[in-house]
Protein backbone atom coordinates (compact mmCIF):
# COMPACT_ATOMS: atom_id res chain seq x y z
CA UNK A 1 0.00 0.00 0.00
CA UNK A 2 1.33 3.59 -0.55
CA UNK A 3 1.25 5.63 2.51
CA UNK A 4 -1.34 7.81 1.67
CA UNK A 5 -3.35 4.73 1.13
CA UNK A 6 -2.75 3.72 4.34
CA UNK A 7 -3.23 6.71 6.25
CA UNK A 8 -6.41 7.02 4.62
CA UNK A 9 -7.03 3.95 5.96
CA UNK A 10 -5.86 4.70 9.08
CA UNK A 11 -8.29 7.74 9.16
CA UNK A 12 -11.05 6.02 8.27
CA UNK A 13 -10.82 3.36 11.23
CA UNK A 14 -10.03 6.68 13.92
CA UNK A 15 -13.47 7.84 12.63
CA UNK A 16 -15.69 4.63 12.68
CA UNK A 17 -13.96 4.12 16.65
CA UNK A 18 -15.08 7.42 17.41
CA UNK A 19 -18.31 7.15 15.94
CA UNK A 20 -18.58 3.78 17.96
CA UNK A 21 -17.65 5.22 20.91
CA UNK A 22 -20.31 8.45 20.42
CA UNK A 23 -22.98 5.44 20.41
CA UNK A 24 -21.78 3.73 23.31
CA UNK A 25 -22.16 6.90 24.99
CA UNK A 26 -25.38 7.58 23.89
CA UNK A 27 -26.64 4.34 24.54
CA UNK A 28 -25.21 4.78 28.03
CA UNK A 29 -26.95 7.93 28.81
CA UNK A 30 -30.37 6.71 26.84
CA UNK A 31 -30.23 4.07 29.64
CA UNK A 32 -29.59 6.31 32.44
CA UNK A 33 -32.52 8.59 31.64
CA UNK A 34 -35.15 5.50 31.18
CA UNK A 35 -34.18 4.71 34.89
CA UNK A 36 -34.60 7.71 36.14
CA UNK A 37 -37.58 8.32 34.40
CA UNK A 38 -39.02 4.75 35.57
CA UNK A 39 -38.22 5.83 39.62
CA UNK A 40 -39.65 8.93 38.97
CA UNK A 41 -42.92 7.24 37.96
CA UNK A 42 -42.68 4.30 40.69
CA UNK A 43 -42.54 7.10 43.22
CA UNK A 44 -45.18 8.84 42.23
CA UNK A 45 -47.51 6.43 40.96
CA UNK A 46 -46.42 3.29 43.39
CA UNK A 47 -48.64 0.54 42.01
CA UNK A 48 -46.99 0.90 38.48
CA UNK A 49 -44.36 -1.68 40.54
CA UNK A 50 -46.52 -4.90 40.39
CA UNK A 51 -48.48 -3.72 36.91
CA UNK A 52 -47.62 -5.64 33.92
CA UNK A 53 -46.31 -3.19 31.15
CA UNK A 54 -49.63 -3.59 29.25
CA UNK A 55 -51.47 -2.49 31.78
CA UNK A 56 -49.18 0.54 32.86
CA UNK A 57 -49.26 1.78 29.79
CA UNK A 58 -53.27 1.80 29.23
CA UNK A 59 -53.41 3.08 32.36
CA UNK A 60 -51.02 6.07 31.58
CA UNK A 61 -52.59 6.09 28.33
CA UNK A 62 -55.95 6.53 29.80
CA UNK A 63 -55.51 9.40 32.67
CA UNK A 64 -53.07 11.78 30.18
CA UNK A 65 -55.53 11.73 27.63
CA UNK A 66 -58.63 12.75 30.32
CA UNK A 67 -60.13 9.07 29.75
CA UNK A 68 -61.73 6.81 32.27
Amino acid sequence: MIDTQKELLQARHRLEEAQARDRVQERKQRTRRLIQEGAILEKAFPPAVNMALDALQDELTARLSGGP
